[in-house]
């Protein structure tokens, strides 16, 4: 009885470590994208991660509504692209400045 239990724990741990993979390989590259393409596909998801560099990644919106409401502010947001060293691609979400803090 005991023999499955080890069994079931490698396959669920070998999907567990799978899944960063999978994530990293289909997370889209700035650098692989043209600054039109890369603006775009934020503009039509709306908001979506996009690597900037070797293990560097971010999450760029289109506009405020994809921040948290009261906590956050949309800052404009540029990044290299295949074409472009200063891409505007959009906005990343931010903690709002507060003076005497």
């Amino acid at each position: 009885m005991m023999r499955p239990v080890p069994l079931s724990v490698a396959v669920v741990l070998s999907a567990c470590c799978m899944v960063p993979a999978a994530f990293a390989q289909s997370m889209p590259n700035s650098l692989n994208m043209s600054c039109a393409a890369a603006s775009a596909l934020v503009r039509e998801r709306g908001a979506v991660v996009i690597g900037t560099g070797p293990n560097l990644f971010d999450r760029y919106v289109a506009n405020q509504g994809y921040c948290s409401a009261q906590e956050q502010v949309a800052a404009p947001s540029w990044i290299q692209t295949r074409d472009q060293s200063q891409c505007f691609v959009g906005y990343r979400c931010r903690e709002p400045y507060q003076r005497g803090n």
